[in-house]
């Protein structure tokens, strides 16, 4: 069983800015509480304050599923939802039945 990485970043609206820095630090308390979570960094880009720039470790396929459904129930789903996203995750094995 392999590690899946997700790393990227997410461009943030003005109309959303607020709403993200509210909600994000409790996302990412509650995501590196998760068992398989190895590391969970979000910040905010120095430079580009509209860009949060992501990095999530999980033990294995199944944590990661198990992240993904979690925060789809949550405030930051929904805020999440809004966001302009630029992942590159690895790790992932496509099921053959689908």
């Amino acid at each position: 069983m392999s590690t899946v990485t997700l790393k990227g970043y997410v461009i943030v609206p003005d109309t959303y800015l607020a709403d993200v820095e509210r909600e994000l630090h409790y996302h990412i308390q509650l995501s590196r509480q998760e068992k398989g979570c190895i590391t969970f960094e979000v910040s905010q880009d120095p430079e580009n304050t509209n860009r949060f720039n992501v990095y999530e470790e999980f033990v294995s396929q199944d944590a990661f599923i198990f992240h993904q459904q979690r925060l789809a129930e949550t405030a930051w789903g929904r805020i999440s939802e809004k966001l302009e996203k630029h992942y590159n995750t690895t790790g992932i094995i496509q099921n053959s039945n689908s």
